[in-house]
């Protein structure tokens, strides 16, 4: 799958751009490091979360920028833009972050080769930097949303990005309020006149990105 997508993006890239394939024997690949910076954040045993950044990754392994760093051997939950959920423990404690080795199947691997493909070659075909704003209109607009307080309110969502949504709603909601979006848990960042903007505690992955979405 990585290879024939390796090979259309290849097709696809301007005459003369360097674009990568991670190519090889499925060993080989794994271990494949790609330069990539993409923000996330990681929870680990102690259930808290903290944000991150990427230095570099492979199918097999991701190296982070982060500012608690656990212990050697510990289980660590990433959610990282454009690549959603990955679990792995942690390989080496490092001066500004950790190592992590990357627990997954041979399947959830080679979706990991793909997505690494695209990101490495996303600038050589002229594709947008970043996905977080792009958005979709949901078909299942309705949600309910979940206060602090105990309360729900209805609301219909005007469309949704991997960090956050627009909602319309009559609830007026105090900025960084805390709330549930159906089962997605958000904070109130924005108000405007019928409604308000959310962003997601965690971004949203990926591959459930498209209109049959959701929250």
């Amino acid at each position: 799958m990585a290879g024939e997508l390796a090979s259309l993006v290849n097709r696809a890239a301007p005459a003369g751009a360097r674009t990568l394939a991670l190519r090889g024997a499925p060993d080989q690949r794994r271990h494949q490091r790609v330069a990539v910076a993409l923000l996330g954040r990681y929870m680990l045993a102690d259930r808290q979360e903290y944000p991150c950044q990427t230095v570099d990754m492979s199918p097999g392994g991701v190296r982070l920028t982060c500012a608690v760093g656990g212990a050697v051997g510990e289980r660590i939950v990433i959610y990282l833009d454009h690549v959603g959920r990955i679990e792995g423990t942690i390989a080496r404690l490092l001066p500004d972050g950790v190592a992590v080795a990357i627990g997954a199947t041979l399947r959830k691997r080679d979706k990991i080769a793909s997505q690494l493909t695209w990101l490495a070659n996303r600038a050589a075909l002229g594709l947008p930097e970043d996905r977080r704003h792009e958005r979709v209109v949901p078909r299942q607009s309705l949600a309910t949303l979940r206060l602090d307080d105990g309360r729900e309110v209805a609301a219909r969502i005007i469309d949704v990005s991997l960090s956050g949504a627009a909602l319309a709603c009559e609830a007026e909601l105090l900025l960084e309020s805390a709330l549930i979006v159906g089962r997605t848990p958000a904070r109130v960042v924005r108000r405007f006149k019928g409604g308000l903007a959310v962003e997601f505690r965690l971004p949203l992955s990926p591959d459930r990105f498209d209109e049959t979405l959701v929250l």
